[in-house]
């Protein structure tokens, strides 16, 4: 467990920093992925090039409808505008694809450079992004704080030595992984971690 304040920040995307209504189940029937499996390596293991480019394509419309209707979640411009000013480091690493990130990225002018999507890295809970960005900043991965609302975000960090942030997300259920903080909003965090 880290118990000291990080130097940078990672965040998830959707359901991190933006609200996301993809209908995962709706996906899953569309494209034939069982419940349990998760629908990107589904995708990478179809046998047939064609059946992978028809589930991306139907995985790709999803997230991009799914784009234009995205908003910050509340308080969450508040939190990374304050660490913008302060100069902190930031960076974004999605599941999502790139062009459903960049209008989700520019319809809220989230003010964040450094972004990595499924399409630059393996997709989490590999930590190969996370490790690239912290190199990158030159910094060690444990000065780092990952932010993220599911398992494969708690799985990333603990894979790349980074603080593991759980927005919302209860990982009693996985007892194997680390949660370093759990916050319920961004307004908390902001007074726990921003001075006034």
């Amino acid at each position: 467990m880290v118990t000291y304040q990080p130097r940078a920040f990672i965040f998830d995307l959707d359901g991190t920093l933006v609200e996301s209504d993809l209908n995962f189940a709706e996906i899953r029937d569309a494209i034939g992925c069982p419940e349990e499996q998760d629908i990107l390596t589904y995708i990478d293991d179809l046998e047939h090039e064609s059946q992978r480019y028809h589930a991306e394509q139907v995985v790709l419309e999803h997230e991009i409808q799914d784009a234009y209707c995205a908003k910050w979640i509340e308080g969450a411009q508040r939190f990374v505008m304050e660490l913008y000013q302060q100069e902190v480091p930031m960076a974004i690493v999605t599941r999502n694809c790139r062009a459903a990130t960049s209008v989700k990225v520019n319809n809220n002018n989230i003010p964040i450079k450094t972004i990595v999507t499924r399409e630059d890295a393996p997709a989490k809970p590999d930590p190969t992004a996370l490790l690239m960005i912290a190199q990158e900043w030159g910094m060690t991965p444990a000065d780092i704080a990952y932010v993220g609302d599911y398992i494969y975000d708690i799985q990333a960090a603990n894979n790349a030595g980074m603080q593991a942030w759980s927005y919302r997300f209860d990982a009693q259920d996985y007892p194997t992984n680390n949660v370093d903080k759990y916050f319920e909003c961004f307004i908390q965090l902001h007074q726990e971690f921003v001075p006034e």
